[in-house]
């Protein structure tokens, strides 16, 4: 009896679920709720286009993008309000170079006991460091087998906490060059996707190939590099043809490109080819300096890194001959990002986050005032200048209506002393708070 009674009543549930299914089928969806309305007050705000800081200041969020902004805006009754009157609020920081997988541990570990897998299960801790440090957006220039890909759509969905990125994928470089392994028996191979080009038609099929499987940009291997064991630190590794064949393909997909380059030679031969940007740019000279500024080019110029590879790579492990290399350009590159900023070369802020722990991208801002910025021009470098480097002006950079919501709040006043960057006290991206203390 008992069991008729179950299987009647789990008959009539199933009835009611079916006809309660019939009878919505052709109804429309309910109406989405309006999207919430945030109330920030803002002791000072740097909104990133201002010379100044604005004092008392509203900013009105709405759902993931900012609404109004101004001092002594009225709050519409029902928002929600934070108060950050006793901190400096600005727009949420750009890092333009980072390698979001990367960060050494020990160097023949790395190479040879570790696969894209380890980097692919644990990349998003880096994600979540590098936003809570207050980098709301970040380009990747370069990793391994589209994991870059796979964690800025993990991101984008929700499923991940992360900055907003742009990511190159595989970077592309010559046979021998810095994006290749050289200095190890011919017969060691690895089976994963490669990013070597050589000669125009190789190149134009990788662009193709990165574009088609997710890439937002592509990254030039201009030069040879530091952390690699090819003889030279800045010798060119493409001929002028390869990086305007390179630009050109990259255009035709409405894609940039971003090209490292430590050399003189290499600098110059990347700019004229038409890159929107020359990463590093350790020995640039004169002439380097005037063909990017008559033609736009940005300067990324990792300042802070020296500092760390100086200290910790021997300890990682690196061969003498890398660490050798790194003490020629460290200083060298300081000394002439000063050069480029005193001739007025635009410049967007990268720090080459991975070869440094991330979350510390904010270190850089200390050592981009020694190389002759003012904190304001640091800030600007890291917000609206980067924006424009990755034709995001119309999304972030800024704290303006109709931009994404990504702000950030430290407690002292950066533009006295650049370092309280690297306190950031609350982090909001897209109108949620990631970081609140």
């Amino acid at each position: 009896m008992k069991h008729a009674m179950k299987i009647f009543l789990l008959a009539a549930v199933l009835s009611v679920l079916v006809f309660s299914a019939f009878l919505g089928a052709g109804q429309q969806p309910a109406k989405s709720e309006a999207p919430r309305l945030i109330a920030i007050r803002a002791g000072h705000l740097i909104d990133g286009r201002s010379a100044a800081s604005i004092q008392n200041a509203v900013i009105l969020v709405e759902g993931e993008k900012i609404k109004a902004v101004g001092p002594n805006l009225a709050i519409p009754a029902g928002a929600q309000v934070i108060d950050l009157t006793k901190s400096t609020v600005l727009p949420g920081l750009i890092d333009c170079h980072t390698h979001i997988g990367y960060e050494p541990a020990n160097y023949y570990e790395d190479l040879f006991r570790k696969s894209p897998i380890d980097i692919a299960v644990t990349v998003h801790l880096a994600a979540k460091r590098t936003l809570e440090a207050g980098f709301t957006t970040i380009r990747d220039v370069g990793e391994p087998e589209f994991i870059d890909v796979a964690l800025r759509r993990a991101i984008d969905s929700g499923r991940v906490v992360g900055p907003r990125m742009q990511v190159a994928t595989l970077a592309i470089g010559a046979t021998g060059g810095h994006a290749d392994m050289v200095g190890f028996s011919p017969y060691l191979k690895f089976g994963q996707f490669s990013g070597i080009a050589d000669g125009i038609d190789e190149i134009r099929k990788l662009v193709r190939f990165e574009v088609k499987n997710g890439a937002d940009l592509i990254k030039m291997i201009a030069t040879a590099g530091v952390l690699s064991e090819e003889e030279s630190v800045g010798a060119p590794q493409f001929s002028f043809e390869e990086m305007k064949a390179m630009v050109e393909e990259a255009a035709m997909w409405g894609k940039k490109v971003a090209a490292h380059a430590h050399g003189t030679e290499g600098i110059k031969m990347a700019t004229r080819a038409g890159v929107a940007s020359i990463e590093h740019g350790s020995l640039i000279d004169d002439e380097g300096i005037r063909l990017m500024k008559e033609r736009g080019t940005y300067l990324v110029g990792d300042a802070y890194n020296h500092e760390y590879i100086t200290a910790e790579f021997k300890r990682l492990g690196y061969p003498e001959h890398i660490l050798k290399k790194e003490s020629l350009v460290g200083e060298l590159q300081r000394e002439n990002l000063k050069r480029a900023v005193a001739a007025g070369v635009k410049t967007a802020f990268g720090t080459d986050a991975g070869v440094f722990p991330h979350g510390w991208n904010a270190k850089q801002f200390a050592f981009l005032v020694k190389c002759g910025m003012t904190p304001l021009q640091t800030i600007q470098a890291a917000t609206v200048s980067a924006a424009d480097l990755l034709g995001w002006s119309d999304r972030v950079g800024a704290v303006a209506p109709g931009l994404y919501a990504d702000l950030i709040a430290v407690d002292g006043d950066p533009l006295q002393d650049v370092t309280e960057l690297e306190r950031v006290r609350f982090v909001m991206k897209g109108g949620v708070v990631y970081r609140k203390e």
